[in-house]
């Protein structure tokens, strides 16, 4: 399928495997898409300054890079800093705000069906693509008598009536918009539909004369009239207005203080354009005015939960929700509220593109919307050929299935670096314009967004699968059904019913099958295990993971991730049944009771397993930690002698004779696993970690979680 992308300071249209959709998703054929004038130009902008630029610009950016070479090392640092450069060379997705008709829907989906005709918003998920796949808290129908190219303002639209709903106006009010763009031209209107006068300013007299023609009670431009604050003023008989919706963006707090001057006593300025903050008091003060900031399309914006899970707020407690804002939006459309064909100024082919957003960035007069249309004929191929690479019939064809950042910092450049072992030969992303980057940064033969096509491919003989955890398991019980060697990241599964559902698989199929279990294979705790080898009597290991504070709402403590002590902490449950090889016997938890809401229960624990060979070994796992102690240590006490592990650089043995070099950064064995997965695939049973450790281990990580 054809999507924009935003490359070095350019749109481009690209050629990329189309989306698939989801449990929770809709696969939407996009007739239309509304380009964002200033969101989209200022990200034409960034992209076009350097790393370095940036930095110099932030120099906070820079304080946080020489922390991560301090934390990390410089290698690990410099080997970020490429894959965000890899990323920008990727392009960013763009668009937020499309219309169009429905393809297929995900199993959860029950009361939107194929055939329909809907309007999509949100950044990243909206995009200018022919097909795009979307949640269903982020469309709406669209209402009979109204067209798509209407309707594919519908972000746009919500952003509006949100900054209005902040400002809570009364019938009969004075209201002033401050920018005349297309959100101001949105905002007059609504306004008038809710019986206020307005008055509008703006720079550009065009949008003025437009905003006037359109029903506007009165215009002031600031460039032509030298006193608009007293014209302001005297629009409501010298009180001023009651609230100021500021739709204008500029770094310039001249805007905001004028609007606090332009307000009443007790009035209100919304903010819903990106402006300077640096506010006079005095006028704040004085008049003790309300200073309100609109978030995008409402209550729901930038909540994973409610956007990506379809979990809604209660109708009597949340009126006006994003999804609902848009919906109005639309009637109000469609019920003849709201001229939108007049700020219509240009439509352009997908393939035009780039034309389209040269005028806006370069023209003098620039239109206020401009929409991409759609071939209606298109068809949702995805795979992309991206080289024609040939089999290596000497080595594993490897298809990674998740291109995220861990995968393609960590796994993909230590399969490079075993190129004689692996061929990269697939990638599979759920975000098509990745697959195809990812793709072409590393050689591989194709890209696509469907792993399923990975089960057809007889040339494809091992898979690695990095994506979210709640997909570890389902993904990997379908590799092994197709008879592909399995590379998983942790954890395994996160609930038993998976667990016990991927086990049986394995047991019948027999294919290699490995978990990323990697620190075991670390040099440092291969040199531990081999100090151990010895030993007489049990252990007692004590092992520290300052893991760092997470906020609440990321993924990883959400269904997706199922929380730090089964996504994380299971790495430490394998080093003890790798340092013990013996079966668990107990185990036990306790967590902390946190006067902060901000903890989760399994952010900050203690859990102690004790082993049947009469080892214990204890982990204390916490969020509350300062960042610049090292993130990890372990200690071993046996048979009079202890041994300590820090951070993966250093081991020390007191009470035997030990030397081991220090590394200037941590040696967490991701590529050393790599390795002995290919060799045991040749030379041995494909299980260089014996399944019933790798089971014992997550069994720990479900019995922490029940005790927490």
């Amino acid at each position: 399928m054809n999507q924009v992308l935003i490359r070095n300071g350019q749109a481009v249209v690209e050629h990329v495997p189309a989306p698939v959709a989801g449990q929770n998703e809709i696969l939407v054929q996009v007739h239309y898409s509304c380009i964002s004038a200033g969101t989209e130009i200022a990200a034409l902008k960034n992209t076009h300054t350097t790393l370095t630029q940036r930095g110099l610009r932030d120099p906070r950016k820079i304080l946080k890079a020489l922390d991560r070479v301090r934390k990390n090392g410089f290698a690990a640092t410099v080997a970020q800093v490429k894959s965000i450069r890899q990323r920008e060379e990727t392009g960013k997705l763009a668009g937020y705000s499309a219309s169009g008709v429905v393809l297929e829907v995900g199993p959860d989906i029950h009361d939107i069906k194929p055939g329909d005709r809907i309007a999509c918003a949100g950044a990243g998920i909206a995009n200018h693509a022919e097909f795009i796949a979307v949640p269903r808290n982020l469309v709406v129908k669209v209402p009979e008598g109204l067209s798509l190219q209407a309707a594919s303002t519908v972000a746009l639209g919500s952003i509006a009536m949100q900054g209005v709903r902040r400002a809570d106006p009364k019938l009969g009010e004075a209201v002033a918009v401050i920018g005349l763009g297309i959100l101001g031209q949105l905002t007059f209107q609504m306004l008038k539909a809710s019986g206020c006068k307005v008055i509008g300013v703006d720079i550009d007299q065009r949008r003025v004369d437009l905003a006037l023609s359109l029903g506007m009670d009165k215009g002031l431009n600031p460039t032509e009239n030298n006193n608009v604050l007293g014209e302001v003023v005297r629009f409501c008989g010298g009180y001023g207005v009651d609230s100021v919706i500021i739709s204008a963006s500029t770094e310039n707090s001249e805007v905001i203080n004028d609007a606090m001057k332009m307000c009443r006593k007790k009035g209100k300025v919304v903010i819903v354009g990106a402006v300077g903050l640096n506010l006079e008091r005095h006028e704040f003060y004085k008049k003790e005015l309300d200073i309100l900031i609109s978030t995008s399309y409402g209550p729901g914006r930038y909540d994973e939960k409610y956007e990506r899970t379809d979990i809604d707020y209660p109708y009597a407690y949340v009126r006006w929700t994003e999804n609902r804002n848009m919906g109005e939006y639309l009637n109000l459309l469609a019920n003849g509220k709201i001229n939108i064909e007049s700020l219509v100024e240009r439509v352009y082919r997908i393939e035009e593109a780039g034309k389209a957003y040269e005028e806006l960035r370069a023209a003098e007069a620039k239109p206020l919307i401009v929409l991409l249309e759609y071939n209606r004929e298109s068809i949702p191929d995805r795979k992309t050929v991206v080289s024609e690479k040939r089999l290596a019939k000497d080595k594993l064809n490897v298809a990674l299935i998740g291109s995220g950042s861990f995968a393609t910092k960590i796994h993909l450049p230590n399969l490079k670096k075993l190129s004689d072992l692996y061929n990269i030969y697939a990638i599979v992303d759920k975000i098509g314009s990745n697959a195809k980057a990812t793709a072409k940064q590393c050689h591989a033969s194709y890209a696509t967004t469907d792993y399923k096509q990975i089960w057809e491919d007889e040339n494809v003989d091992m898979v690695i699968i990095a994506t979210r955890h709640d997909l570890h398991a389902g993904i990997a019980i379908e590799a092994a059904r197709t008879g592909k060697a399995i590379f998983v990241e942790k954890p395994m599964a996160i609930n038993n019913e998976e667990l016990r559902e991927l086990t049986e698989v394995l047991g019948k199929t027999k294919v290699p099958f490995m978990v990323g279990f990697n620190r075991r294979f670390s040099p440092v705790v291969r040199r531990a295990k081999e100090v151990l080898k010895g030993r007489q009597g049990p252990m007692i290991i004590n092992y520290q993971m300052n893991a760092g504070f997470i906020p609440r709402e990321h993924w990883v403590h959400g269904p997706a991730g199922a929380g730090r002590n089964i996504g994380e902490a299971c790495h430490i449950y394998d080093l003890f049944t790798y340092f013990t090889e013996s079966e668990v016997d107990t185990v036990s938890a306790s967590s902390i009771t946190p006067r902060s809401e901000q903890y989760m229960r399994n952010d900050n624990f203690v859990a102690t397993a004790r082993f049947k060979d009469g080892s214990v070994c204890n982990l204390l796992y916490t969020a509350l930690g300062h960042p610049s102690v090292p993130k990890e240590r372990m200690e071993i006490y046996w048979d009079e002698k202890t041994l300590q592990i820090d951070d993966y650089k250093r081991l020390m043995v007191f009470g035997e004779s030990v030397s081991f070099p220090v590394s200037a950064e941590p040696q967490k064995g991701h590529y050393e696993e790599l390795k002995e997965f290919a060799a045991s695939i040749r030379e041995g049973d494909g299980y260089p970690i014996p399944l019933w450790q790798i089971i014992q281990a997550t069994e720990i990580s479900f019995h922490v979680e029940e005790t927490l």
